[in-house]
C-alpha cells in the first residue's frame, strides 16, 4: 500500500458534484489510500467537513496509537492468551 509520504499530493483539490451527487476521487488520492474501483471507503462528517478513509487506514492509525503505550518487545497477543488461560483455570477451580 502506498503512503502519502512517498507521493507528492496536493493538499486541496476542487471537484464538481455531478447531478447524481457524485464526485470522482482523483487518482493520486486513490493511490495514496490504496483504493481501487469497487473498494469500500468510509466517509466521516466532522466540523462541517467530509473526510474519506479506508478501514485499513483506520486499523493502521489505531495500531500506531496503541503502540505508544506498549513496551518494545511486549506481545499483547501473548498477554491476552495468558490472561484467558488464567481465567479459564480459575473457572475450573
Amino acid at each position: 500500500m502506498a503512503t502519502t509520504k512517498a507521493l507528492a499530493l496536493p493538499t486541496e483539490v476542487r471537484l464538481k458534484v455531478n447531478e447524481n451527487g457524485r464526485v470522482v476521487i482523483p487518482v493520486e488520492f486513490r493511490r495514496a489510500l490504496g483504493v481501487d474501483a469497487g473498494d469500500e471507503v468510509i466517509l466521516t462528517w466532522k466540523d462541517d467537513e467530509v473526510r474519506i478513509t479506508t478501514m485499513q487506514r483506520r486499523i493502521e492509525r489505531a495500531q500506531r496509537h496503541a503502540r505508544q503505550y506498549v513496551k518494545p518487545g511486549t506481545s499483547l497477543v501473548d498477554e491476552l492468551i495468558a490472561e484467558r488461560r488464567e481465567a479459564a483455570k480459575r473457572e475450573l477451580d
